[in-house]
């Protein structure tokens, strides 16, 4: 068996703009997402997939659908895919969080990893039901390509899981919005990274380092 997973970080979100946690608040992309979600389809029309996989935040899902409509490809929402849930913390500045809770935040911009506040997800419960869900897809998925679409602390844990990367590896890789990396599968050698934050498509992106 061989697959070409593309993996795919959705375009810039009104969230990402006002520097805010994000979790599962659905926020929607900015006149600049949309742009970039356009530009991404077109530097992914080369690959032949007929199948998009997508988180169904509509950050997302509507970037997904931009890819899926250059190839009559069909978009298929994963829960398992959906962003880590953050409970309070979802649509607060980050500076905001920074000033109340300052032993959290630390552990936030040095190991996320280790971040344990009650009623929020952990990476590890991200990395696991990402990781689930990526394998069901790759044993059902007939054609050799697929793209998934999600989020920066969905494909971060993810990668690292399917890549056996060890804590921390949080702040280890960088994703930029609307950029695409992509990851080959083989039965006898397992996953293999081969291209990891393509940004070649993008005229304007915000490079967010928290």
């Amino acid at each position: 068996m061989f697959k070409r997973i593309i993996l795919v970080r959705h375009g810039e979100s009104e969230g990402n703009k006002e520097k805010v946690f994000r979790g599962r608040k659905d926020f929607p992309l900015t006149e600049n997402g949309i742009k970039q979600a356009k530009n991404l389809a077109q530097a992914l029309s080369v690959f032949d997939f007929k199948r998009v996989y997508t988180s169904p935040l509509q950050r997302a899902l509507y970037t997904a659908k931009i890819i899926a409509e250059t190839k009559n490809a069909e978009v298929i929402i994963e829960e398992g895919f959906t962003n880590i849930y953050l409970a309070e913390w979802e649509g607060e500045p980050k500076e905001e969080i920074k000033e109340k809770y300052p032993d959290l935040w630390n552990i936030w911009i040095t190991t996320p990893e280790n971040l344990r506040i009650p009623g929020i997800e952990t990476l590890d419960e991200v990395q696991k039901r990402a990781k689930e869900t990526l394998i069901k897809i790759i044993h059902n998925e007939k054609e050799e390509s697929l793209v998934v679409v999600t989020h920066r602390a969905v494909l971060k844990p993810l990668i690292a899981g399917i890549l056996g990367i060890k804590k921390p590896y949080f702040w280890r890789i960088h994703l930029d919005t609307a950029s695409y990396s992509i990851i080959e599968y083989q039965d006898k050698r397992g996953f293999t990274l081969t291209l990891l934050n393509e940004t070649g498509h993008l005229e304007e992106f915000i490079v967010e380092k928290v």
